[in-house]
């Protein structure tokens, strides 16, 4: 038995629209996205500094009745 609800993440060799056609072969359709930034300490003259450095792009999905 499948799950109602999975999340499911764009990999970094993959587009959206890509993640979103891998939701649709397994039977399940987007309701949510997420996006967390992801951040890089650097330091600087004896302070720390975060910069983001990319996404971390996720969509909660249900499954299609």
């Amino acid at each position: 038995m499948s799950k109602k609800k999975l999340q499911f993440e764009v990999q970094e060799n993959e587009s959206i629209e890509d993640c979103l056609n891998r939701m649709k072969q397994e039977g399940y359709v987007p309701v949510r996205r997420t996006e967390k930034p992801i951040f890089q300490e650097v330091k600087r003259g004896g302070e720390t500094i975060y910069e983001p450095i990319g996404r971390k792009i996720v969509f909660e999905a249900t499954i299609v009745e």
